[in-house]
């Protein structure tokens, strides 16, 4: 940022013949590497080498330049764009610098006050393999940008609904009141009223009050102002009055965003200026901007417009379609700058909220097609150029993109351990990542445009406690939910306080097929120099502790990578056991000598298994040192300090200091954990079996065995061969996350009711008939390590078999009597119908291979199939010893009752809209300001620009001069 200003200074004035020259030395992104059909470089085309990077979604890039990319509307022939490109060329070499610093870093970007935007590293758009159009979205209205250009806002849209605007007037209206709307953030306040002979807020419970601006608000106003009819005429008094009044109310009672304030008056003229109103409310000091939108061609009232937007610190602008309403609105942000820019002092850090960027840089190929989420760090660029006429203004915004992946490298799931996790709360309550954040999708509308679809979830939508009273009405259920020790812990974390909680929550798996209750230890704290709390939760019976078994490898005499033969063995892809910081580092032989090689770091391993073993066998050789902590990033103005979270404290997101990043991170803890487990599962397939269990795995067609431990580490061995034609992935394709598989997890919590117990499950919608079935039976058990009492899961064992063979031991079994005894009836008979259904309900086996993973639904004391006619039978339940199954008899000679079970969602009464129950309750849901308002400066008054009215004025003198043409004619007629 300092250097962005210090660059622009360093060019010559924007008015001098210099930099209004072209700026020739720049990559215009749409023009990079274009060649004709006989192979040489097209006309105004530049050559740019690229090569294709994974921290890069993929892409080819060049990572010593940056690219300028342009959205519709932005001209190259602007001096002052021109002046722009120039000064900001300056960058790239800071650009390049910060990547090689911290290995967190992704894209980075100045975007300009002009309209375009420079891009770090340059590519070509759209890049290779890419369908997008050779524009960009306007990042100017994005959150990162205006955001981080204003300080937070209270804004009331007044919108002129009057006989005038009817038609394509009030359309255009809508557009330019929408395009306001996409400017507003979680930390600004808004609402709109649309008034002609009364004034009336369109969303009726916003009735009084201001609201915070988020998605689902922003939504249904966006909604209700389609439903307007216009009609009688406007009453500006009264409509100005309204405004004022609210805006005094929420200044004055500590509401709202207690910064910026201002009303966004939309009309085709009004015939008077209203001053008497407006110095009544807004004078001398003048507490609230006023920013006015002339619609349509008619310019007769834009005078008007102008002189109340001038005398009241806002702007002016004309807005004759809907593409110029996007470009203009943007205005109002750089005027609530000018008082940022001219203190010049403080240069406030915006997150943005957390949205769906490009492909994934895991390695790996399950990895391939993964979108990563990205949060986006922007801060304003200020112009400290000396200009004719007194000026404040914002040249830009500079950011950088952080991929939530790697802000999850500094809190490592390893030492989290199985079922716990980690997430980020802001300011407003707002989830930055949880295990439970599933964002909709953007229709790649990122990859296309750049356009962000920005998501906005509360730590109370994906934390779910338990209810206590499930009789209770819907309101008082809300109301108890919001009562209760979540709320605590939500308000705790937004106001940044460091503290821990205990809360039994619901928790899923299968995509929500399968629901539980576990008792979590909840641990919390705040990030410095950031608006973010950590929260960390871990089970309460097994998670409070942690297996640490290591083996030292550093002086070992042994070579450790003869642990890892073979090629049936991997590690979780999404956990860092070692890996460079920088794109460029020395290789594997460079240690320790004055020479050194370079290369791309980023292409050096196809799969997370050859980057182990590649570390592996470096830490053999002569100077190697563990480099296991994390590169500090600089942070200029803000010092950042650790997580207060116990041993996390470690783990820093930044950190005061500019020293360059070590060349890679290894994890020691991981690394030695890694190693001691492999040694300890290395030969499971060399080792003897006894002859029973050869017989067993015969018996029951067991395809595969596998160990997976807490090291991340899993090893399988195929005892039936795979397919190579199979539909069916292998075992190890589907399965490389071992600890966030359901088979890991649900071992691990059945190990506290059942330490012998093993869980079976099947596929979903695995149901089949006929003889013949790929159909396999998944089976785990947790092995857990006691120490002095306490106990920690170590790893997870397992087998898959063919459920074909258990259904034929099933049915063996269960249709005959045992030999000690006699029996009237057996599963064979016909008033007897016996199933097996796991934990959750699923059937794993029956009469009926058909019904294989269907779910069954039991209610006071009779049985109904969820999926059929909703029959309802008397049945008898026996538990299987040593497992997370049941024995289900059903009589089915008696008669069905009446009654059906829907499973169809149903719609809650008062849980939809802007005005449902839950909506309003989340309004009145604690936030934490941000901790800078910059609204006011007093030499601001100086400042003369705001809006172009000299066509306005020219307008009016012509039409005065034709009017007395006209009259001279008739009186000389």
């Amino acid at each position: 940022m300092d250097s962005a200003e210090q660059a622009a200074l360093s060019e010559s004035d924007p008015e001098s013949a210099t930099s209004k020259a072209h700026p020739s030395a720049f990559y215009d992104a749409r023009r990079i590497n274009e060649y004709q059909s006989d192979g040489r470089l097209a006309e105004g085309s530049r050559q740019m080498l690229l090569r294709h990077m994974r921290r890069f979604e993929g892409y080819p890039v060049n990572i010593s330049l940056s690219s300028v990319l342009l959205p519709a509307g932005v001209s190259l022939d602007d001096p002052e764009t021109q002046s722009a490109i120039k000064w900001s060329s300056h960058l790239d070499p800071l650009f390049a610098n910060n990547i090689e610093r911290d290995s967190a870093l992704s894209w980075q970007y100045f975007g300009s006050s002009t309209g375009f935007l420079r891009r770090f590293p340059g590519t070509a758009w759209p890049p290779e393999t890419s369908y997008g159009s050779k524009e960009i979205n306007d990042f100017r209205s994005e959150d990162w940008f205006i955001q981080a250009a204003s300080s937070p806002k209270d804004v009331i849209i007044l919108l002129d609904s009057s006989g005038s605007m009817s038609g394509k007037e009030y359309q255009l209206a809508v557009a330019t009141a929408s395009a306001i709307l996409d400017t507003l953030g979680d930390d600004d306040f808004f609402n709109l009223i649309s008034f002609s002979d009364q004034s009336r807020v369109i969303v009726p419970c916003f009735q009084d009050k201001m609201v915070r601006a988020t998605p689902d608000n922003v939504k249904e106003v966006k909604t209700a102002i389609n439903a307007v009819e216009c009609e009688n005429t406007a009453n500006f008094s009264a409509a100005l009055e309204t405004a004022f009044e609210l805006l005094r109310k929420y200044n004055q009672s500590s509401q709202g965003s207690q910064c910026n304030q201002a009303i966004m008056l939309i009309t085709d003229g009004p015939s008077d200026t209203f001053m008497e109103v407006i110095k009544h409310y807004n004078h001398p000091h003048m507490p609230v901007r006023i920013f006015t939108y002339l619609i349509g061609t008619d310019k007769s009232g834009g005078k008007n417009l102008y002189k109340m937007a001038c005398e009241n610190k806002g702007f002016f602008v004309q807005i004759n379609s809907p593409e110029e309403a996007k470009k203009k609105v943007v205005e109002y942000a750089l005027v609530m700058a000018r008082p940022m820019v001219l203190y010049q002092a403080d240069h406030p850090v915006h997150w943005s909220p957390v949205f769906m960027g490009g492909r994934s840089g895991i390695l790996g190929r399950e990895s391939e097609n993964r979108r990563k989420l990205v949060t986006t760090v922007s801060t304003p660029v200020f112009d400290r150029r000396n200009h004719s006429t007194r000026a404040a203004n914002l040249l830009g915004v500079v950011g950088t993109d952080v991929p939530i992946e790697e802000i999850q490298k500094m809190i490592p799931q390893h030492k989290l351990g199985v079922n716990g996790y980690a997430f980020i709360v802001d300011n407003n309550g707002r989830v930055l990542y949880h295990p439970d954040l599933r964002p909709l999708s953007d229709n790649d509308q990122y990859s296309a445009t750049l356009k962000h679809k920005y998501n906005s979830v509360d730590l109370t939508e994906v934390e779910l406690p338990e209810v206590d009273n499930p009789s209770n009405t819907i309101n008082e259920r809300h109301d108890q939910r919001y009562a209760n020790t979540l709320q605590e812990l939500r308000n705790e974390m937004v106001m940044q306080k460091e503290g821990e909680n205990e809360l039994t929550v619901l928790t899923h798996l299968d995509s929500m097929k399968r629901v539980s209750l576990r008792f979590q230890k909840y641990f919390y704290g705040a990030i410095d120099g950031t608006p973010f709390s950590l929260g960390i939760a871990l089970p309460d019976s097994y998670g409070v502790h942690e297996l640490n078994a290591q083996q030292e490898i550093r002086h070992s005499h042994i070579n450790v990578t003869e642990h890892f033969k073979g090629n049936n063995w991997k590690v979780h892809p999404d956990w860092v056991y070692c890996e460079y910081n920088s794109l460029k580092d020395a290789d594997g032989n460079g240690e320790g000598t004055e020479e050194s090689t370079y290369r791309d770091k980023d292409e050096s391993f196809d799969t997370p298994e050859e980057q182990v073993l590649h570390f592996l066998a470096r830490v053999g050789r002569p100077g190697w040192k563990w480099m296991s902590v994390r590169p500090r990033s600089p942070q200029p103005h803000h010092g950042h300090g650790g997580i207060p979270v116990g041993h996390y404290a470690q783990h820093h997101f930044n950190s005061q200091g500019s020293r360059k990043a070590e060349p890679y991170y290894c994890d020691r803890t991981l690394v030695q954990s890694l190693v001691r487990d492999a040694i300890v599962t290395d030969g499971l397939d060399r080792t003897p079996s006894h002859p029973s269990r050869k017989e067993d795995r015969s018996m029951f067609s067991v395809k595969t065995t596998f160990v997976a431990t807490r090291s991340g580490l899993l090893r399988w061995i195929d005892h039936l061969p795979h397919s190579e034609d199979s539909s069916e992935p292998h075992f190890s394709e589907t399965n490389a996350r071992a600890m966030d598989m359901s088979w890991y997890k649900r071992a691990v919590d059945l190990y506290a009711t059942e330490p012998e117990g093993f869980v079976f499950s099947v596929p979903f919608n695995s149901g089949y008939s006929g003889k013949n079935s790929s159909t396999l039976v998944t089976a785990s058990h947790a092995i857990f390590i006691d120490h002095r009492g306490h106990k920690a899961p170590a790893a997870v064992v397992g087998l898959q078999f063919l459920h074909e063979s258990l259904f034929k031991h099933f049915i063996n079994i269960t249709s005959k009597c045992t030999a000690s005894t006699t029996c009237k009836k057996n599963c064979a008979s016909d008033e007897l119908d016996c199933y097996l259904l796991d934990d959750n309900g699923f059937v794993i086996l029956s009469e009926r291979s058909e019904h294989t993973a269907s779910h069954i639904c039991i209610s006071q004391g009779k049985l109904t199939n969820c999926h059929s006619s909703g029959c309802e039978r008397p049945f008898s339940v026996q538990k299987i010893p040593n497992s997370n199954l049941i024995l289900l008899v059903v009589d089915v000679l008696c008669p069905c009752g009446s009654k059906q079970l829907d499973i169809d969602p149903q719609e809650v009464v008062g849980g939809a809209g802007a005005c449902g129950v839950r909506r309003m309750a989340k309004e009145k849901m604690l936030r934490k300001r941000p901790g800078k308002c910059i609204s006011y400066h007093p030499e601001e008054i100086e400042i003369k620009q705001c809006g172009t009215a000299t066509s306005l004025f020219h307008a009016s003198l012509y039409s005065t001069i034709a009017t007395f043409i006209v009259i001279w004619v008739l009186a000389s007629a």
